[in-house]
């Protein structure tokens, strides 16, 4: 891993592994504060209640019948139990199953890659990566239909209320993101891997 000599890798895997590491970055923050700050009892299951609550919450989100709990105080057990999942389950496998099918992990370690084979591997990190597609769906599907403008004050502007600061803060950070995205060309990108490494 560590001490290895420099692989060779294309740009956009330079640009996903760069991507990642600003991501893990960012949710170890979160987790640091979710613990330091006692949030963590918001998402960490604490009785087995949350498994049939999560199945009731669930049969009324299937018919249109929102439950009544207010997120600005406490998740419903449905809430509870899918970021549980992602922030504890979904997140390190990625983070673990990345690291396998990275530029870090070493090639000269047949044992330890029998142990863990790449192709096994590859294909949990890709079902992965549909639970997070599915969640991020199911998620702001629900936002938005469960009262937009209140849910993003709740998460963009910390907020209770029908002001439209959230929705505000919501659209400018779709603008910013898309403005990136369309930013990264090949050419930008050769720029800013030169700062990491050699480019040819």
């Amino acid at each position: 891993m560590l001490g290895q000599p420099p692989r060779r890798i294309g740009i956009n895997v330079w640009l996903h592994n760069t991507v990642d590491v600003l991501w893990m970055v960012n949710g170890g923050i979160y987790v640091v504060l979710l613990f330091a700050t006692g949030q963590w009892m918001r998402i960490v299951p604490t009785t087995w209640d949350v498994i049939p609550n999560a199945l009731s919450a669930g049969l009324q989100y299937l018919t249109f019948t929102w439950p009544v709990e207010n997120p600005w105080v406490a998740y419903n057990s449905l809430q509870v139990l899918s970021y549980f999942g992602v922030v504890f389950v979904l997140a390190p496998l990625a983070i673990f199953t990345g690291v396998r099918l990275s530029s870090v992990w070493p090639l000269d370690a047949p044992r330890l890659n029998r142990v863990l084979p790449e192709r096994p591997i590859r294909r949990l990190h890709v079902l992965v990566l549909f639970a997070f597609f599915a969640f991020i769906v199911v998620h702001v599907s629900l936002v938005l239909f469960t009262g937009a403008v209140q849910n993003l004050n709740v998460m963009f502007a910390a907020r209770n209320d029908l002001s439209y600061l959230g929705t505000i803060i919501f659209i400018a950070a779709l603008a910013a993101l898309t403005g990136v995205w369309f930013a990264l060309t090949d050419s930008v990108q050769r720029k800013l891997a030169r700062l990491t490494g050699e480019v040819t």
